[in-house]
């Protein structure tokens, strides 16, 4: 190397912005070469932003096109003093990055997301709701300022955070600070104690004692995936306990990742009971503060456990010594913005790059994971029955071509629950047993139009019908997918009728009307994400049904599971039907994986449960397989459906998403980048074709999906055919490898 290369000492930094390539900076002469892993400030495009030194010196050759040339070579501002990226954490990037096709900088960005973390830092506060009684009774309720009210109620938030949780603008929530409404609440440092290994000794039944001592022996023995494969409520969670309990023995940080807040609280509880204090969390509840301090206690390997969503994984843990996926199945972990990754896949790959035992733990396994128990690259451990003297519900087809609900009601239009379940419901009400009625379908009715002319109401944003909902200040018109809303108007705007609207089909709010009108004196909870939005609140809902405060709930799919409620007996899914619409390619696995979850909520201790399942179509396998209890059953038609196609786990799939303003645009783009692709010997493209949801917050959408043979290196390829290709302005392309959605 020339002698001008050599009077500067450099560095390769990844930025956390949405590039590919690594840039060079020099170092001070007063600092020494900061190690791989560090933390710093650098210039970058007339901005400072933070960065991670990813190798050491430069050592490449004087004619290396892209070595930076000295007299553009930018100092580094700021060396932090925080314990570096360890490399295992570089690899675990990098191998995602080349793995979804995404440049290295977004992916680097998940593992330093709090930068307060390098900022200066003050003393903090947040708000939170005072007492109802202590609201000034003059005080006008918004949605937005009910919005705000629903996500203050337990963890303070500062201004904007508050806001942004809420969908609203910082002057909303500075209104309510302004009234009174909400409090001012200085905010405490977050302390982590460690858990105690045999805080509390569980007495296991011989079949859980024999998984558990299995997961025990992997720990510290290098890098293992076992399935934990038990029914519902087989005590899978006491089971891989021990296995955390071996992992702080021997003083290793162990990962639980969940598929939702909403299963944390009682989670939390049974770790507490068990370890006598809680783990530490990361999911998107928090409080910035909490996320700072939690971050930095990682990194100084002074947390042991955390109990955390996807981004979990990519926090920067510096002695990692088990992973545990539970609910592996959870269509939740992939993430399906940003950077587009299944998590509990990167999961098994993070304990790959650490040489770390991971545990798979679900009552209905993924596909793609009971193929890898098949093939032996996982084991398998079963836990065949429920714990104790609980037994496994009954399951039963209703046929709603034979028993129809009978219509009743004012206006003869409340029916959508058959006879035969409300007899049930009738029954066990009178045991004094609880009720769990399941409709995955949020709001009172998801297509609302008018009866003289037909006119339906569509978002004027998105390709969707608005769904109705009947808040307690009014009706409203709502797109799930972009927040769009309007009121509900009393006259058709095409023809001007009035009274004529017609709710079509049911939502879970109309189901509780219903339940309302033929049980009125049953006390009564709605649960769905829009109506109960926080972790704190979903807790503290968990909490009153397992006390038994509450006899019938209606509830989405954040109640299929992870939840044990004593005194809940009967299951009745109203539309059992409704996952198996829509051709996606793992609609039935979705379908199956619900509905069994969902049953399993029934008859959890000595009580006998029972599951009525609501179908037109009782003889799919599916529901076979359900009615039969035969897991097996289900797997098998599936794995042959799946092989014969080609379809993952037997094949590879990515899918190309073009969107812009400009329909026109869009749709040329596809046309242009499906004409230069590639043509290789057991490939296929497919498309380019309308997005299922063609029109999606103001952008139009079309999709091109690639299918290929398991054999061939799909990420090659799309380098190959992708990088050279000029993206125009105002369009965006977006490639989603291992598709999860197709909407």
């Amino acid at each position: 190397m020339s002698e001008k290369y050599q009077l500067k000492k450099r560095v390769s930094v990844v930025v956390p912005l949405p590039l590919a390539k690594k840039y060079d900076y020099s170092v001070p002469q007063d600092q020494n070469i900061p190690q791989p892993g560090t933390f710093v400030r650098v210039p970058f495009s007339g901005q400072k932003v933070i960065g991670i030194v990813w190798d050491e010196e430069n050592t490449e050759s004087e004619n290396c096109k892209n070595i930076c040339p000295e007299s553009k070579l930018k100092d580094i501002e700021t060396i932090y003093d925080f314990p570096p990226l360890s490399k295992q954490n570089r690899d675990l990037i990098t191998w995602t990055s080349n793995y979804t096709y995404n440049p290295i900088g977004s992916v680097a960005k998940m593992a330093f997301s709090v930068e307060d973390v390098f900022l200066k830092q003050e003393e903090t506060y947040g708000y939170i709701r005072g007492n109802e009684d202590e609201i000034p009774k003059n005080f006008k309720w918004t949605e937005a300022r009910q919005k705000v009210f629903i996500n203050s109620d337990s963890n303070p938030l500062n201004m904007s955070e508050l806001a942004r949780k809420a969908g609203v603008s910082s002057a909303v929530v500075k209104g309510m600070v302004e009234a009174g409404v909400l409090k001012k609440q200085i905010l405490k440092s977050v302390k982590f104690e460690n858990p105690i290994s045999d805080f509390k000794n569980v007495d296991l039944s011989e079949e859980q004692k024999k998984c558990a001592d299995e997961l025990c022996n992997d720990i510290g023995k290098g890098f293992s995936v076992t399935v934990l494969n038990g029914v519902t409520g087989s005590g899978k969670t006491e089971v891989y306990f021990e296995a955390i309990a071996k992992a702080l023995r021997e003083h290793k940080q162990v990962l639980i990742m969940l598929p939702e807040i909403s299963l944390t609280g009682q989670w939390l509880r049974r770790f507490k009971e068990r370890f006598g204090v809680m783990p530490a969390q990361w999911h998107s509840d928090l409080s910035m503060m909490v996320k700072r301090e939690t971050w930095k206690s990682i990194i100084n390997n002074e947390v042991q456990v955390v109990a955390g969503a996807r981004s979990a994984l990519f926090l920067p843990y510096n002695n990692l010594g088990l992973i545990i996926v539970d609910e592996e199945h959870d269509a939740s972990y992939k993430q399906e913005d940003m950077v587009l990754y299944q998590a509990r896949d990167i999961a098994v790959v993070r304990a790959k790059i650490s040489n770390i035992p991971i545990i798979l733990a679900s009552a209905t396994p993924s596909l793609e994971t009971m193929v890898n128990v098949q093939n032996k690259k996982y084991k398998e451990l079963i836990l065949s029955s429920r714990f104790g003297q609980a037994q496994m519900p009954k399951i039963n087809l209703i046929d709603m071509r034979r028993f129809p609900p009978i219509k009743y009601g004012e206006n003869k239009n409340m029916s959508f629950i058959s006879p035969i379940l409300i007899d049930q419901m009738k029954e066990t009400l009178s045991n004094n047993e609880q009720i769990l009625l399941f409709l995955n379908r949020r709001g009172y009715a998801p297509l609302v139009l008018c009866r003289k002319c037909g006119f339906r109401f569509q978002c004027k944003n998105c390709s969707s019908w608005l769904v109705e909902h009947r808040y307690k200040n009014g009706t409203q018109l709502v797109c799930h997918h972009c927040g769009y809303h309007i009121d509900k108007p009393c006259a058709c705007p095409e023809c001007n009728s009035e009274d004529s609207f017609s709710a079509c089909g049911p939502g879970v709010e109309r189901i509780m009307e219903e339940i309302n009108f033929l049980f009125p004196d049953a006390r009564k909870l709605s649960i769905s994400t829009d109506l109960n939005a926080t972790a704190s609140t979903m807790s503290n809902l968990m909490k009153q049904i397992y006390d038994h405060e509450v006899d019938i709930i209606v509830g989405t799919q954040i109640l299929t599971k992870g939840h044990h409620f004593p005194d809940l007996t009967l299951v009745g899914v109203i539309d059992a039907d409704l996952g198996l619409l829509g051709g996606d390619l793992r609609a039935g696995e979705r379908t199956y994986q619900m509905l069994d979850q969902v049953s399993g909520r029934a008859g959890r201790e000595k009580k006998l449960g029972q599951v009525f399942l609501q179908t037109y179509n009782p003889d799919v396998p599916v529901m076979q397989a359900l009615q039969n209890s035969d897991k097996n059953l289900f797997y098998e038609t599936e794995i042959t459906d799946r092989k014969a196609l080609s379809y993952p786990p037997f094949g590879k799939l990515a899918s190309i998403l073009i969107s812009s303003p400009k329909d026109l645009l869009a749709q040329k783009f596809a046309v242009d980048i499906k004409n230069v692709f590639p043509k290789k010997v057991g490939t296929r493209l497919l498309g380019p074709s309308a997005a299922q949801m063609a029109y999606l917050r103001n952008l139009y959408r079309y999709r091109l999906l690639l299918q290929t043979k398991k054999d061939i290196n799909l990420q090659a390829l799309l380098h190959e055919w992708l990088d050279n290709v000029k993206v125009p302005s105002g369009v965006q392309l977006r490639v989603d490898v291992d598709p999860y959605s197709f909407g």
